[in-house]
């Protein structure tokens, strides 16, 4: 089913990027130089629209989810050590519960422990 989605979703996308892609054949002048430096020679760069306006979009997707991965990181952090007490927690849990079964008394915890009356 999620792969039925992702095809109704990419599948339209993918036609979009191809459209645009065919308009947009046309070369330009891509110059490093925002100043107009007259001095000082940058190099230029003769490239198709499309390249430039899909390579500025991809460069954007990898910059921002690089930012949110690195933003999280503790929230991961918290969840690993949310993670980690609660298998400890766990474990001892049924560590005590092996023992008021066996009806051994829980240690330190000052509480009668009631049996089961035959």
């Amino acid at each position: 089913m999620r792969a039925v989605f992702r095809f109704l979703f990419l599948a339209p996308f993918a036609l979009l990027l191809l459209g645009f892609s065919v308009a947009n054949r046309q070369t330009v002048t891509v110059f490093i130089d925002p100043f107009n430096l007259t001095d000082i020679t940058l190099p230029t760069f003769v490239i198709p629209l499309y390249i430039l306006v899909v390579g500025a979009i991809m460069i954007g997707v990898v910059v921002g989810g690089s930012s949110t991965w690195l933003r999280q990181g503790r929230h991961r952090k918290a969840a690993r050590e949310a993670a980690r007490k609660s298998a400890a927690l766990k474990a001892e849990n049924d560590a005590l519960r092996s023992q008021v079964s066996a009806g051994a008394p829980v240690a330190g915890s000052g509480l009668p422990v009631s049996r089961p009356t035959a």
